[in-house]
């Protein structure tokens, strides 16, 4: 399993996790990029991603969906508002409704990723930054963390194709 980290940060209102991966950056950079290898690994394995747009540009929107075991679709929502390839991301994450319209009942998040060189390999550094303790404690309570660890533990298979 390639989390190095999970660590939730009251005070700062963020949740971050540290990984490290045998591969490049620029690979790594690639399964953020590539909407076909970001819908493998974006969401838990019982709960497979769908992008319908992945506009991986600074400005640029996503619209996805992941799929529960029973069939039941749960969209979200990207904005991206940051890249320097192949080293650093920043998107507002938010939950949709099916037309792809922001859903207003939970707060986006905003996720800041930097990928740098590490033993070898690649360390990738997300950190979540959350509106209130409220909102970070409610989405652990959804399992944003378990989610999130088991998502990340997907992104090594992609890589070693």
């Amino acid at each position: 399993m390639p989390i190095i980290t999970s660590d939730k940060n009251v005070e700062a209102l963020t949740l971050t996790f540290t990984s490290h991966f045998d591969a490049a950056v620029e690979r790594v950079w690639q399964v953020w990029e590539d909407p076909r290898q970001l819908e493998r690994w974006w969401g838990p394995p019982d709960y497979p991603a769908t992008f319908q747009q992945h506009d991986f540009v600074e400005g640029g929107k996503s619209l996805y969906f992941m799929t529960s075991p029973e069939g039941q679709k749960m969209w979200g929502w990207w904005t991206v508002t940051a890249t320097d390839a192949p080293s650093h991301l920043e998107f507002d994450d938010g939950f949709a409704d099916p037309d792809g319209s922001p859903n207003d009942q939970i707060p986006p998040t905003h996720m800041s990723v930097t990928l740098e060189p590490f033993d070898g390999g690649t360390r990738m550094t997300a950190v979540t930054q959350f509106a209130s303790e409220d909102q970070l404690n409610q989405m652990i309570d959804m399992g944003i963390e378990e989610g999130m660890i088991m998502a990340q533990g997907q992104i090594e298979a992609i890589l070693a194709e």
